[in-house]
């Protein structure tokens, strides 16, 4: 008799073993006539169609914002919003930034204090070798 395969795998239940992007939506500010927006409307047309077919999962907005410098915010699913001016940058640099706003939490930054992050606090402590008693051999 030979053996089988398995048949079915485990089914994801309310978006365990998903992932899901934190960012929702980014908004694309620019301005026809500055010149510090220079680089986000080669941005525009050249690499924004190619970032926005790799990322359905993100609604993409872009909106003129006349005689101001060119801002991309991005919008998450906290409610939080981030922006990030983005005068005076070549287009693969705001690719970069775009990149960024879309894989961040949307999180504040906080100081990393401890090393493990926990609901529930260890009573004892984080284990260390130099703890004990000392032995003498």
């Amino acid at each position: 008799m030979p053996l089988q395969a398995l048949r079915s795998a485990t089914k994801p239940q309310n978006g365990v073993g998903a992932f899901i992007l934190q960012c929702k939506k980014l908004d694309f500010h620019y301005c026809d006539w500055a010149g510090s927006s220079k680089g986000m409307n080669a941005f525009l047309q050249h690499n924004l169609p190619t970032f926005a077919r790799q990322n359905p999962q993100v609604e993409i907005t872009v909106s003129p914002r006349p005689r101001k410098h060119p801002v991309i915010r991005g919008t998450y699913i906290n409610g939080r919003e981030k922006a990030v001016c983005v005068k005076n940058l070549e287009k693969d640099q705001i690719l970069k930034k775009a990149e960024l706003l879309r894989d961040a939490s949307g999180e504040k930054l906080r100081r990393v204090t401890k090393p493990v992050k926990s609901v529930n606090e260890s009573v004892r402590g984080v284990w260390d070798p130099f703890h004990g008693a000392k032995w003498n051999i």
